[in-house]
């Protein structure tokens, strides 16, 4: 927050002296700050403890506990408070430690009150100018956060569109994306997972394919069975579209998705060859709704299995080629997905 007047401000005056105290007091308020005062260090922490000031008039030499013990004290707890140092004993030396100890100037007694209003003036002009500062930063990276996001969000729209018009062209892929996508949303639920990470999910299935638009289309759409040379170029599809959402989506769970949703438990899976452990909850998710409805979906080259060959071969898989915790929340949750996931 700006401070805009000097009513703004509120300094503490710290002296074991009384009239030393009323005395920079009236000088201060008659400026239009607002002051207040203790007579010791104990009671200064208290005032500070009740209200932090903006900046701190402290007297080194004082009863129970000197302002030179003090000072780190309080720059500790309220680094924003700026001190400045007020002593009988003026020297160099005791002048250097002050600053090295956190003090932004030091004056001696007997005060010149002139002195000490420019002394303070300057003090909180500096303050004013770095509050100023951090607000323009502060305000700035909202801004650019905020076009950020909607440049996220914009290229995400963009993206999931691109992905449903592609497998739209398709009668075999069509509404696969977002199948994928509601049955990875149930399992990762049924899994207890927080909201960020079912949203996550729920973002990746929808684009997990989108990588397929590097993929030549008539590979894509064979109706036999491919050769060796033609399956590696479809496995390149995973590794495209971590690429092209790369550069925007920072969302290291979505890239995984997008990355890893053909890896297998058992390491056989690709592009990286990751095992148990190494595969995210995340991916073993999408893997196991991936294939579950290819599966249930009719392909160039073959008919639908059908919910029930499905749900063997998924029980087959697990520790195998699906996650183990994946495929016992699919099961308790198999018979809400069936009917929307399997064509009758």
């Amino acid at each position: 927050m700006n401070k805009i007047g000097n009513g703004d401000w509120k300094i503490l005056v710290v002296d074991d002296e009384a009239v030393i105290r009323r005395l920079l007091c009236h000088k201060l308020i008659s400026l239009g700050y607002t002051c207040f005062e203790a007579e010791s260090s104990r009671q200064a922490m208290d005032k500070m403890n009740e209200s932090p000031a903006d900046l701190v008039i402290l007297d080194i030499m004082m009863p129970g506990g000197s302002g030179m013990e003090l000072l780190p004290e309080l720059k500790k707890k309220y680094p924003d408070a700026i001190v400045i140092m007020a002593t009988a004993v003026g020297d160099a030396e005791t002048a250097i430690k002050c600053v090295r100890l956190g003090a932004y100037d030091y004056f001696p007694k007997p005060f010149n009150l002139d002195e000490v209003a420019i002394s303070v003036a300057r003090a909180l002009n500096t303050r004013r100018l770095e509050l100023e500062v951090l607000d323009y930063q502060h305000n700035l990276e909202e801004k650019v956060q905020a076009q950020a996001d909607k440049i996220r969000d914009a290229f995400m729209n963009a993206v999931t569109a691109l992905a449903l018009a592609l497998e739209a062209k398709d009668e075999y892929t069509s509404g696969h994306s977002e199948r994928v996508s509601e049955i990875s949303v149930a399992i990762a639920k049924e899994l207890g997972m927080n909201d960020g990470s079912i949203e996550n999910i729920r973002l990746a299935g929808l684009i997990h394919d989108i990588g397929k638009i590097g993929v030549k289309e008539e590979i894509l759409n064979k109706p036999a069975p491919l050769t060796p040379e033609e399956y590696e170029h479809i496995k390149t599809h995973s590794i495209i579209g971590e690429r092209i959402l790369k550069p925007v989506v920072e969302e290291h769970e979505i890239l995984d998705m997008v990355r890893l949703h053909h890896e297998r438990f058992d390491g056989s899976g690709y592009p990286d060859g990751l095992s148990g452990e190494q595969i995210p909850i995340g991916v073993g998710i999408m893997a196991l709704a991936d294939a579950y409805d290819a599966m249930t979906s009719d392909r160039p080259y073959r008919k639908s299995l059908g919910h029930k060959v499905a749900l063997e071969e998924i029980q087959k898989g697990s520790g195998s080629q699906f996650v183990p915790d994946a495929v016992e929340a699919f099961l308790r949750v198999e018979n809400t997905i069936a009917p929307k996931a399997v064509k009758p």
